[in-house]
């Protein structure tokens, strides 16, 4: 405590600053005060004749305030809600006889408003309130001397004193400074006057000892910059030549006050004059853990495994997560503290990319410390131990009760949009690839070495079929592929459709040029041998799947195309998949789904034949399988594309049918409630908005996969531009799997696209038609890859290669510049190989 106890009533040219800097203040309710200070360090001072308002009482304790200060009428119904240290009784001279010993005994002060400083009477109201703090505030006109402030700390009585009593500027008859106020108290047993001063840092860590001289702490309370006495040199104001500055951020006095601490914010090298934090040694611990990671933040090589962290968000959100489950894992004091050590390592790498400091985090924890209203603290049922369904986890956590209200989408404006929040904007979920990845790998494994034992105890397990073999050979049984007349009449359009605009694609012919006389260099492309195509099934029928890979592995030539995808409980197989299985001339149809069946196709077995690529969508253990073998050598197979979440972005102008735009969002959304669905409007209405609104409402209701709709449509977006070229912009940033042009001359703007998966001009092209029929592929890049990959084609099925053919004379002219750059590399023997050639024709050999 500072010896007295500022009120303030309004705030004038900073003074509530300087008087933070020594303690808490008091702040006036009646005024608007605390709506426009920062409540830290502050009590609130309730004077309402009103009745008590419980939950505003409650809501500023939780909103920071230390303590309110509440009248005798207002404290008897607090009492039992608000806890002792966080209520203060107001009480005039005359209601002091009124308190009962329950009110006493339920708080910890007393604010007194008395006409006098009658030492004797506050005195016996200390008695009373034993073990409370006394606050004493004067009505006299009179102003308050340092003298009075002494003489009340003697019966350990704090004054309290109105702002406009106290300033800044040197002492008057009308006003006292804050800095003699606050050392009226403080007593020095030095024989120079100075009193010890303790520097730490915001979170208690010390950094030195000096000493202070009335002067020093006048201007350090004034300008909330270090300063100390020199005993040598006199007033030392610090950093003044270094740079090595320090902000106050609270001077307090200790219980003797005959010694201080300065909280302060240190900048520069640090507080020692051996450019060290503290003059006590190196800092360790947090301090120390926090310094590094801030250096390595501006200084860490790109490529750098902490370089990463700060620039990966994914890759620092799996390690977050990993540390924290081996963190509740550990057992004994030792494996805890190491476990404990790397979550923090990470949770602060975490803070320190996004601006968080530890001082933050302890405010932070003060804050919650001191809230009033507290949460059950039940765990989210994901993270429960309590056994949990599924389908409970998602109506806890995910789906809102159906007549939660209309379906809408968020809303955005481009030209109220700060860069950051542009950037949230083109950010996609987080996808657990680490995650995922270690929860695949046992499965991988088992697969890779135990083979077809492994696949069937899978295939048994996770698809619930229990097979004696997984692989089934043409010729296929008819009775297979028995499928009603419409449907095999549909995949037939399909079929042709497909194949005529992939074969449109294959490159059959030889590129050939003469870079030089004599020197021709040629390029061919020939299929890949192997492929396996994972077709998502199970109780689901996905021959539109099976006819996007199976094409374009039919039209590149691929000699083995080997067809996988989930059995049915009783061990078949789709009659639709299999037909597609025969137009598109599989020579093998693995029946095995998941992480299993890209371990098979990656890896052989006994009975599946080993491929050299795999293609498909699939869930986040299909996609986790895929990335794992890839990047396995003994696997030597390479993947179609990374995989998230299916996508669409629409944008729409003032031309745009509000029933095809509303159709458009929801035949994405019902993929799943993780779908990303984007509405781009360009200067449209808000009368045409809302028409959009509705249509998204009505058209949803009336799905089956409503409940599905409702999540991923509540956390999809619309976005408002001004011009098409901003929403194109906007598009190509985001990269969608699909993109829907509801524009004015749309097929005119596609010359505009650089980033997409596939584009859909006009209104009468859905996405659905891609999917399907129209010819294109919907095997596509998602979650941005659209930047630097491009859907399946043709020519993913096909590799290309090069050669060239020189003539000898070609090689008169070319071998000189070869030898040159191959002796500039210090590569003899590639040299040697041109010259040895030279030297045999100038030599007639």
């Amino acid at each position: 405590m500072s010896g007295f106890l500022p009120l303030i009533v309004e705030d004038s040219d900073g003074l509530y600053l300087s008087l933070n800097r020594i303690g808490p203040v008091i702040l006036d309710a009646r005024n608007s005060i605390p709506l426009s200070v920062p409540p830290q360090h502050a009590y609130l001072l309730l004077d309402n004749a009103a009745p008590v308002d419980i939950q505003a009482v409650v809501s500023w304790l939780d909103e920071g305030f230390e303590k309110v200060i509440v009248p005798l009428t207002w404290a008897k119904e607090l009492i039992g809600i608000i806890p002792a240290e966080r209520l203060l009784l107001l009480l005039d001279v005359a209601s002091a006889s009124a308190v009962s010993d329950k009110v006493r005994s339920a708080v910890s002060g007393v604010l007194l408003r008395t006409s006098s400083l009658d030492l004797d009477f506050i005195s016996s109201i200390a008695k009373f309130f034993t073990g409370s703090a006394i606050y004493v505030l004067s009505d006299s006109s009179s102003l308050p001397t340092p003298s009075n402030i002494r003489e009340l700390a003697s019966i350990k009585a704090t004054l309290v004193i109105a702002n406009s009593q106290l300033t800044t500027g040197p002492t008057s008859s009308t006003q006292l400074n804050v800095a003699d106020a606050f050392l009226s108290s403080i007593v020095s047993d030095r024989p120079d006057g100075l009193f010890p001063t303790v520097v730490s840092s915001e979170t208690g860590h010390t950094l030195g000892l000096v000493y202070s001289s009335r002067e020093s702490i006048k201007e350090s309370i004034v300008t909330g910059k270090g300063v100390y006495q020199s005993r040598k040199h006199g007033l030392w104001r610090k950093g003044e030549s270094s740079g090595a500055t320090q902000d106050i951020v609270r001077i307090r006095l200790d219980c003797d006050t005959d010694s201080l601490e300065f909280r302060v914010i240190q900048h520069g090298a640090g507080f020692c004059h051996l450019n060290r934090a503290s003059c006590f040694g190196e800092a360790s611990g947090l301090p120390a853990l926090e310094s590094i990671l801030a250096s390595r933040l501006r200084t860490a090589p790109e490529g750098s495994y902490t370089k990463r962290l700060f620039n990966d968000p994914e890759l620092l959100r799996s390690k977050i997560m990993e540390e924290a489950d081996e963190l509740c894992q550990a057992k004994t004091k030792e494996e805890v503290a190491f476990e404990a050590a790397d979550l923090f390592y990470f949770a602060l790498t975490k803070c320190l990319a996004t601006g968080v400091t530890v001082t933050d985090i302890e405010r932070s924890l003060d804050r919650k410390a001191r809230k009033i209203t507290r949460r059950p603290g039940n765990a989210k049922p994901q993270w429960s131990n309590e056994p949990v369904s599924q389908s409970a986890v998602a109506a806890k956590v995910e789906k809102p009760p159906a007549e939660d209200g209309p379906i809408r989408m968020r809303m955005s404006d481009l030209s109220t949009t700060s860069p950051d929040e542009r950037a949230l904007l083109l950010r996609r979920p987080v996808l657990k690839s680490d995650e995922m990845i270690t929860k695949v790998r046992p499965i991988v494994d088992a697969v890779r070495l135990k083979g077809d034992e492994a696949l069937l105890e899978f295939t048994a397990k996770f698809d619930k079929a229990k097979l004696s073999s997984t692989v089934i050979f043409p010729p296929f049984a008819p009775e297979t592929m028995q499928i009603e007349d419409e449907v095999r009449k549909a995949i037939d359009v399909a079929y042709s459709n497909i194949r005529k605009f992939h074969e449109a694609q294959a490159d059959n012919g030889t590129l050939v040029v003469e870079t030089m006389p004599g020197v021709v260099c040629s390029r061919f492309a020939r299929p890949i041998a192997r492929v396996g195509l994972y077709v998502p099934g199970g109780t689901a029928i996905l021959p539109s799947t099976a006819l996007m890979l199976g094409i374009p592995a039919q039209v590149a030539g691929c000699k083995e195309i080997v067809l996988a995808t989930p059995p049915r409980p009783d061990g078949s197989i789709s009659p639709e998949v299999m037909y597609v299985a025969k137009l598109v001339g599989a020579s093998a149809i693995l029946k095995a789904g998941g992480a299993q069946a890209v371990a098979a196709l990656a890896y052989g077995t006994k009975t599946v034949p080993k491929v050299d690529k795999i293609f498909g969508p699939g869930n986040q253990w299909v996609t986790a399988a895929k990335m794992l073998v890839q990047n396995d050598t003994d696997a030597l197979v390479s993947i179609d594309m990374p995989a998230g979440p299916s996508e669409v972005l629409v944008i729409v102008d003032h031309t745009a049918n509000p029933a095809f735009v509303a159709s458009d969002l929801l035949s994405q959304a019902e993929h799943g409630v993780d779908s990303q669905v984007v509405l781009v409007t360009v200067n449209i209405t808000a009368e045409h908005l809302a028409s959009i609104e509705k249509e998204v409402d009505e058209q949803a209701h009336a799905l089956s996969r409503v409940d599905i709709v409702r999540q991923s449509i509540g956390k999809s977006i619309i976005v408002k531009t001004a011009t098409v070229e901003e929403a194109i912009q906007f598009s190509n940033d985001y990269a969608p799997e699909h993109l829907i042009l509801h524009l004015e001359s749309a097929s005119e703007k596609v010359a505009l696209i650089e980033n997409a998966g596939s584009v859909f001009v006009g209104p009468y092209t859905p996405e659905s038609c891609g999917d399907y029929a129209s010819g294109t592929n919907h095997t596509l890049p998602t979650n941005g890859y659209a930047r630097q990959f491009s859907g399946v084609n043709t020519q993913s099925f096909q590799k290309h290669i090069t050669s060239q053919e020189i003539s000898s004379s070609g090689l008169d002219t070319l071998g000189p510049v070869v030898a040159t750059l191959a002796d500039c590399e210090g590569l003899q023997a590639h040299a040697n190989a041109v010259r040895i050639r030279l030297r045999s024709r100038n030599s007639g050999v």
